[in-house]
């Protein structure tokens, strides 16, 4: 089946959904207008403020709906394994699964928020997947026996978002790979001591 059938079968919140995940992904939230996120929706204008009400509202689900693909992502990874180190790693070794997609372009949140406008609603959906990952880190810390497991999860988390920006901005997939040793070594430090 064509991806023009698919779409015709998707209801209208969905097809602006996906056509704003593609085209902001791929350029950015504010730099696509609503004009072409309607047109490659296949949808009439009513429809994107019926159904979001403003810009803002469809940027806040185009990342609510990123935010569930990466907690997905992980919990996939975090489910291949019972030892919690392993778990912990697990993480980093999701990362380097999305970096190596077609068409990785970074973190949607990263690439999102260094466009926001000071005060922005959409921000607090970026700080939300944010206080996630990190709660993420803190617990698995904790089930690792990390002695501090939220100073781990925030060393943690400091080398995610390096990994992220280098696969990005380098262009280079194996960031993850190299992030993912040095949590291995942060962490065996924390449970040493």
């Amino acid at each position: 089946m064509s991806k023009a059938a698919v779409s015709e079968r998707l209801s209208a919140r969905e097809r602006l959904l996906e056509a704003a995940g593609e085209l902001f992904y791929e350029e950015g939230v504010n730099t696509v207008g609503i004009d072409r996120v309607i047109e490659r929706a296949g949808v009439a204008k009513a429809s994107l403020y019926n159904t979001f009400g403003s810009k803002d509202e469809l940027i806040r689900a185009y990342l609510r709906a990123q935010h569930e693909a990466r907690q997905a992502r992980v919990q996939a990874h975090l489910a291949k394994h019972q030892d919690a180190r392993a778990r912990v790693l697990g993480v980093f070794d999701s990362m380097r699964e999305n970096a190596l997609r077609p068409g990785f372009r970074g973190c949607a949140f990263l690439r999102a928020s260094a466009e926001l406008k000071a005060g922005s609603a959409v921000k607090s959906v970026c700080d939300a997947s944010r206080g996630w990952l990190r709660g993420l880190f803190a617990q698995l810390a904790t089930e690792a026996g990390a002695a501090d497991a939220d100073a781990l999860a925030a060393q943690l988390v400091l080398l995610y978002d390096g990994a992220a920006v280098a696969a990005q901005m380098d262009a280079d997939a194996t960031a993850a790979e190299r992030a993912r040793a040095l949590a291995a070594q942060l962490l065996d430090a924390a449970i040493a001591a």
